[in-house]
C-alpha cells in the first residue's frame, strides 16, 4: 500500500491507538482478551475502545475541512512531518473551538 492511500483516521492516531488497534484485531476483536494483554478490567478495554472510536468520527468529521485535508496531504507527501502536521491540525481545532 502506497502511503498516499493510508486513511487519514489512521494517520490521526496516536501510537498507542494503533497498537491498541492492532492488539484488537489480532486478538479477534476480543475485548475479554485485550484486557488479559494490557492486564485491567473489561470496562476499563470498552472505555478506551469507546474513546478511539470518537477520535475516528471526530476525524471524519473534520475531514470535510479544507485546511485538515491539505495539512494531510502534505504529510502523506512527507513535505512536512506527521508530527508538524498533527501540531497544526490541533492548533487549527483549538483555534476553531475558541470562536
Amino acid at each position: 500500500m502506497d502511503k498516499k492511500d493510508v486513511p487519514s483516521w489512521i494517520l490521526s492516531l496516536e501510537s498507542d491507538d494503533l497498537e491498541f488497534v492492532r492488539k484488537f484485531v489480532l486478538n479477534s476483536g476480543s475485548l475479554k482478551q485485550l484486557a488479559k494483554d494490557y492486564e485491567v478490567s473489561y470496562p476499563t478495554v470498552r472505555i478506551r475502545l469507546d474513546r478511539l472510536i470518537q477520535k475516528i468520527e471526530i476525524n471524519e468529521e473534520h475531514d470535510k475541512e479544507e485546511l485538515i485535508n491539505f495539512v494531510k496531504k502534505l504529510a502523506i507527501e512527507e513535505r512536512i512531518s506527521l508530527e508538524d502536521a498533527k501540531v497544526i491540525i490541533k492548533k487549527y481545532k483549538e483555534e476553531k473551538e475558541i470562536q
